[in-house]
């Protein structure tokens, strides 16, 4: 198969303005993502979707792969549709698979890539998946930027939230899970998805999948056996720098 991976990343965040290009040791964010999200075997090419000159231009400096895309898209997925049609007539290639990993990711590790895709190698019926991740903590659990899920017996998503659920109020041992988003999506359901109009709880949440969800459709949550911190503030930033001192990758 022929699998693309594609980092979605603009400057313009409301959260962290500028984030993709904030300094891990003395290196931008961006660049970790690209690099260790390129080291997974499973791929056949990795690229950044952007809408940004000053990120277009630092992935070509690395040497590695960018494109850009409008500047009008709200969500990710979008983004990475028009990527992957740009990409497939400048490399005469059509990709099978599209594996979407969120820029503020920089402790993502090569094997999630593999931990991601491999439901989908294995059941020819699961068009998108996403890895699923533990919240350590009420702080975690709490905070909005951290999206909750809720799986059902089968492993495919019931909601995702940026509030607390599922309740605690009566049950502390149901598992608390988190979306990281390493999302691999089968090509036509990549383009699919953007045929498909937006919905009211996707709005609400701010989450891709839950266009998914409304419409009546699956999302498959895969748990991943790696630790993982997404960065959505200066806070986040600074956490991570502390964290990736000790990784391996």
């Amino acid at each position: 198969m022929n699998i693309l991976a594609l980092i979605p990343a603009r400057m313009g965040s409301s959260r962290f303005p500028g984030k993709p290009m904030a300094k891990i040791a003395g290196k931008p964010m961006i660049g970790y993502v690209y690099e260790r999200v390129a080291k997974s075997p499973l791929l056949s090419m990795t690229a950044v979707a952007t809408c940004d000159q000053e990120i277009y231009d630092y992935i070509e400096s690395i040497g590695g792969v960018a494109v850009m895309t409008a500047d009008t898209y709200e969500r990710a997925s979008d983004r990475c549709a028009e990527a992957l049609l740009t990409l497939e007539k400048v490399n005469n290639t059509r990709y099978d698979i599209v594996v979407m990993v969120q820029g503020d990711e920089p402790m993502t590790h090569p094997d999630m890539i593999a931990e991601a895709v491999q439901p989908m190698l294995d059941d020819p019926a699961i068009q998108v998946t996403n890895l699923l991740g533990k919240i350590k903590d009420v702080a975690e659990f709490e905070d909005r930027n951290c999206i909750k899920v809720v799986c059902d017996l089968n492993s495919d998503a019931l909601y995702f939230s940026r509030e607390p659920i599922p309740t605690r109020c009566k049950v502390d041992k149901i598992p608390m899970g988190k979306q990281v988003c390493i999302i691999p999506f089968r090509r036509d359901y990549l383009l699919q998805y953007t045929r498909l109009q937006p919905t009211p709880l996707e709005i609400a949440e701010s989450v891709d999948m839950m266009r998914i969800l409304e419409h009546g459709m699956k999302v498959r949550m895969v748990p991943t056996l790696h630790d993982t911190q997404a960065v959505d503030t200066q806070a986040d930033l600074e956490k991570v720098a502390l964290l990736m001192q000790d990784l391996d990758v």
